[in-house]
């Protein structure tokens, strides 16, 4: 059996900044990355927006908002460092009606208590100046966003560990299934049956299986992961011209999730979306996609219900647009109001992993406990990829506090 210092189970961009800091603390200890899949970041880090986040949209003194902004600062860093393709853009929030643009002040005024220089408000013709083609009474331009390539920075993050602790290694294909106490650490097995390793503390960064991994490791959560699927169009190569930052709309604070929205990439295409539909598989990336374990999961979870009662009506509209391209094309039109039918070509799809409460409420802020095992991180949505490296500090500070 192999025998390391840390472990660092999932190869998500949060576990990948935790295992590249791991050696920056401890350079000299052997760290092992155990990751189910044959390679990096294929779920969450791999499918989400690509959007280096700001800050703007947090509660001040969160863990969100602290971690926001010093892993913005931590990411731009190393990607301009080890040539990771990233671009500080900038995002233009659009507001198209008199109560979104009331909102739109109260958003500026949080950026701002989270330290965003240089926001500035726009009206109708300042839209217009800055993005022809989007339509709103009122906007406010984020000069801090930017776009990245996530996949990319998290294999350079496991690139430089292995650079600099050859004892240290990356198992791929290695399902982490069950942890046992043994003198001194942990043995981590293998959904095979065959692979196992030991390490003397271990930190979880499951995604999608947070909550299974905390659960079988008996952490003390009533936290529930319920996936949401997210489905994208892009703009064709001939439309691209019509976004040149990032567009967003103003947060409706009713509901559960931002809305639909422009995203120019780092490779030049332009994302449009998504929806958020629940998802019958927590890694189902189809709308066939379905999963008997993971579905009795969520239905039997009374969180899940609740939420449901709550939003069924805005949860309807995100099916109608899930299944109807003219439903999807009618949202995005709120923001651009000459989008047309042949400027979509159908996208991508992610999933999300939503952190809910037994009383249907979302998990708002990122959550880190303690196991018998280890550290676990419950609950990493957006921004957790832009702060993945001030995450990572938590928890090498947790685990220095383990002793």
């Amino acid at each position: 059996m192999d025998r390391f210092d840390f472990a660092v189970v999932g190869g998500g961009i949060v576990g990948a900044a935790t295992f590249y800091k791991l050696q920056r603390k401890f350079p000299n200890a052997r760290l092992v990355l155990l990751e189910k899949e044959s390679e990096w970041a294929l779920h969450q880090t791999g499918r989400n927006s690509g959007v280096i986040h700001s800050g703007l949209y947090y509660k001040p003194g969160s863990l969100k908002a602290t971690t926001c902004r010093d892993g913005y600062r931590q990411l731009l860093e190393f990607c301009a460092e080890h040539g990771v393709a990233h671009e500080v853009c900038g995002k233009v929030v659009v507001a198209t009606t008199d109560e979104q643009a009331e909102r739109l002040k109260g958003l500026a005024e949080r950026g701002k208590a989270n330290g965003l220089d240089g926001l500035e408000a726009l009206d109708a013709t300042g839209i217009r100046e800055l993005e022809p083609h989007i339509a709103g009474v009122a906007g406010l331009r984020v000069p801090q966003t930017g776009i990245v390539d996530y996949r990319g920075a998290t294999h350079a993050l496991l690139r430089v560990v292995l650079a600099l602790q050859p004892l240290s290694k990356v198992m791929y294909g290695f399902q982490a299934v069950q942890t046992a106490q043994t003198e001194g650490g942990v043995q981590i097995s293998g959904a095979d049956g065959r692979q196992a390793v030991w390490a003397q503390k271990v930190v979880f960064c499951g995604g999608l299986q947070a909550d299974r991994l905390a659960r079988q490791d008996g952490a003390e959560t009533d936290v529930r992961i319920v996936p949401f699927r997210g489905d994208y169009y892009e703009l064709s190569p001939a439309a691209r011209h019509k976004v040149r930052h990032l567009v967003y709309p103003v947060p409706d604070p009713n509901f559960p999730f931002l809305g639909v929205h422009f995203t120019r990439m780092h490779d030049g295409s332009v994302e449009c979306g998504p929806n958020a539909v629940f998802a019958f598989k927590r890694e189902g990336y189809t709308k066939t996609s379905f999963n008997w374990s993971d579905t009795a999961d969520a239905l039997s979870f009374l969180g899940t219900w609740k939420l449901f009662q709550k939003h069924w009506r805005y949860g309807l509209g995100e099916y109608h647009r899930a299944f109807s391209r003219a439903a999807f094309l009618k949202a995005l039109q709120a923001l651009m109001p000459d989008l047309e039918d042949r400027d979509l070509v159908p996208g991508r799809s992610g999933v999300r992993a939503q952190a809910l409460q037994p009383d249907g409420s979302l998990v708002d802020d990122f959550v880190l406990v303690r196991g018998a095992s280890g550290i676990h991180v419950i609950n990493a949505p957006s921004p957790a990829a832009t702060a993945s490296l001030s995450i990572a500090d938590r928890i090498v500070e947790r685990l220095e506090e383990m002793g």
